[in-house]
């Protein structure tokens, strides 16, 4: 058996530390000798740098690959020229990489740099005069109003002369040569001072005198792939015995696997494996009441048989635990793990540590509570404890526990109950010693605090998603998570089910709202997931009217499913991942553009790559219960469509082909068919016997 003990060895001496306020450290100073320090001399302003989370306090987030697009706006007194630079590095290299940064309009500028490296890169913006550019400008308008320009040849000498003892070998003879050419009363030198050649090699070695540098050093958080795009699973090991009524275990659940991987889910979401409390255990349906084979939640974890880090003897045993990891690797799927820092009153945390929980006024611990609901076999940790550090050193130790099994993907219940401080600091300690590691956020509750959890380290959050469900509610929420700020730090997943959540558009919907929140939530989202078996077999009944809770909760007992329905929807799902899996614009949401429809009851939205060779153009009928159709309305030249041209629409989910023209067409959905479009638009057809479809 697993004992529950802090971590012994080397890490046990990195004591837990409240993160300060603010980590970000002030810009370099520029390596000029003639940068004035007192800032009298420097000239150009530099503001309004994006991405900058919170004033730098908190990374933006991006994936291994990625290119960073830096844009700050930057101005001077006067008409003098200036140049920009975008100064970036790895959170090791001590030594600052740069690339040029190019005006785009009204003073704002943009510059680009990839992150290739699985940690944080550090970047600033860096300005200055151009003395070079800001002559040739001069020079280029005395030469067109007929001036004589002989001194501004010679003042352009001295810059270039002066350029060329700062370069060596080829670049310094030809700048000398350029500054010989200047000084000459050569009828050709007036071509010469306005050469593209000359300019390049000035904009090389030109002097950066007193240099204007952004006042902050911004930070990027660097994730590996999976953290943009996944498709995830839940289910209970519990329940996947083959024989009605035993309890699953973690050999039954590996079994599963080639079911999970033939609807081609890549995450597996494991809810807690632990042993579970028999004090005040609830019975089926959550009752306070319980027989002698009620099972218990497994978010009631800890019990004389261990805690956070041991294993349910009836799931089986460590080494199951591995098998199970090995083999879902086989079948490119990744194992995530429950974290609930929560406790049963047996757990060994009450006995050994009653400080680490809020005691009531007549001295009893207090249990977890959302009026009206209770739980009383729950008990919440108080992060106010004095003991506060021992606190957060053993539950960081369970977090490096499972990373050392394997685990590199959690999925932590109910983060926004927890310190703040405490995630920044615990999630910083884990990627120290695991950088590749994923955090899931499940904070279902008010928006900035979702937001602060994102921006504190979690590589992805749970949404709205689930409640939103006509056509405005879906613009507008998904509008703010791609079209604003948000994008930069907060990574939606999307689920149209839980254990806990059965929405109220999925009871009264039937199997067509289980097909659309399908579609909508793998389309919408980069990153999505169900809770299944519940989610193909279409089961939703509540527990009572008005209740988003299932009828016989899985939370509460062991269910029998039966995956191998003919009704089941596994054939839609797989369909569906491997649409996402061979579109290349469905792995990212910063393309998502919503196109008007003149149904309310019909949504059509879409998503590109940057050079536009996979453009998808998704259409949903929201309406479970009726045929609807409508005009969409499509913005052409967004697409990289001519409008002078037709165009051939696949659809993705049928193999259904359709020759469109121009931006509008009409469409019509049946519920009870395919309550969706997934188009796949090819552009750039000119013959007849290109064009490749039937009605």
């Amino acid at each position: 058996m697993i004992q529950d003990k802090p971590d012994k060895g080397r890490r046990q001496n990195r004591k837990a530390t409240e993160p300060p306020l603010f980590q970000g450290r002030r810009a370099p100073v520029a390596d000029n000798p003639g940068h004035d320090q007192t800032g009298a001399r420097i000239r150009v302003v530099i503001e309004g740098v994006q991405p900058e989370i919170d004033c730098g306090r908190f990374p933006a987030k991006r994936v291994v690959g990625d290119h960073v697009t830096v844009e700050a706006d930057i101005f001077t007194d006067g008409h003098d020229a200036l140049a920009a630079r975008l100064l970036y590095r790895a959170e090791h290299q001590s030594e600052w990489r740069e690339t040029a940064m190019e005006p785009l309009v009204n003073d704002r500028w943009r510059g680009v740099f990839q992150v290739t490296e699985l940690t944080d890169y550090h970047y600033t913006v860096q300005a200055w005069v151009d003395r070079f550019m800001s002559w040739r400008q001069g020079f280029s308008k005395k030469v067109a109003a007929k001036q004589d320009v002989a001194l501004e040849l010679v003042e352009g000498a001295e810059l270039v002369g002066e350029a060329a003892r700062r370069a060596t070998g080829t670049d310094a003879e030809m700048l000398a040569g350029y500054a010989a050419a200047l000084r000459s009363s050569d009828a050709d030198a007036g071509r010469k001072a306005v050469d593209d050649e000359l300019a390049a090699l000035m904009s090389t070695y030109s002097e950066h005198r007193w240099p204007a540098i952004y006042e902050k050093e911004l930070r990027v958080a660097v994730d590996r792939q999976k953290a943009e795009f996944s498709s995830w699973y839940e289910m209970f090991p519990r329940s996947c015995a083959a024989e009605p009524g035993r309890h699953g275990t973690l050999q039954d659940y590996t079994a599963r696997l080639p079911y999970v991987a033939e609807m081609g889910f890549d995450v597996l979401y494991v809810p807690p494996l632990h042993p579970i409390g028999r004090s005040f255990r609830k019975g089926k349906n959550g009752a306070l009441t319980t027989s002698p084979d009620d099972v218990g939640s497994p978010w009631a974890i800890g019990s004389e048989e261990g805690g956070h880090k041991s294993i349910h003897p009836r799931l089986g045993t460590l080494a199951d635990f591995k098998q199970l990891l090995a083999k879902a690797n086989e079948h490119n799927i990744e194992i995530a793990l429950d974290i609930a820092f929560q406790c049963t009153p047996d757990h060994s945390y009450v006995k050994e540590h009653p400080e680490w929980f809020r005691k009531r006024a007549d001295g009893s611990i207090q249990y977890a509570e959302n009026p009206p609901k209770k739980y009383q076999d729950i008990y919440p940790i108080d992060f106010e404890t004095h003991d506060w550090q021992a606190l957060w050193e053993e539950l960081k130790s369970v977090m490096l526990f499972w990373c050392e099994q394997g685990v590199r993907i959690f999925r932590v219940d109910n983060p926004h109950t927890k310190a703040f401080r405490f995630w920044e600091w615990a999630i910083a300690e884990v990627k120290k010693d695991h950088p590749g590691t994923l955090f899931l956020a499940e904070a279902f509750t008010r928006p900035k605090v979702m937001y602060r959890l994102a921006k504190l380290g979690f590589s992805q959050s749970y949404t709205y998603f689930t409640w939103r469900n006509t056509k405005r509610e879906l613009t507008q929420y998904f509008t703010e998570l791609t079209r604003t700020e948000v994008a930069e730090f907060f990574r939606p997943n999307l689920w149209p089910n839980t254990p806990d959540i059965l929405p109220e558009y999925l009871q009264y919907g039937g199997r067509p709202a289980f097909m659309a929140r399908l579609i909508l939530a793998a389309m919408l989202g980069a990153n999505y997931g169900i809770y299944g078996p519940a989610f193909e077999l279409a089961v939703n009944a509540p527990r009572e009217p008005g209740s988003e809770e299932y009828l016989d909760s899985e939370k509460y007992q062991i269910k029998q499913w039966n995956i191998e329905s003919p009704e089941s929807l596994r054939g839609l799902i797989a369909r569906v991942n491997r649409i996402r899996k061979a579109n290349p614009a469905l792995h990212r949401n910063h393309s998502l553009r919503f196109y008007p429809v003149d149904n309310e009851d019909i949504i059509c939205f879409g998503k590109q790559t940057n050079d536009r060779n996979n453009v998808i153009l998704v259409v949903v009928n929201l309406d479970p219960h009726h045929t609807q159709s409508g005009w969409v309305e499509l913005e052409l030249a967004d697409l990289g469509l001519d409008p002078a041209q037709p165009f051939q629409m696949h659809d993705l989910l049928t193999d259904a082909r359709y020759l469109w023209h121009g931006a509008r067409n009409y469409l019509s959905l049946d519920p009870n068919v395919v309550p969706a479009h997934v188009f796949r638009v090819r552009h750039g057809l000119r013959r007849e016997q290109d064009f490749d479809y039937f009605m």
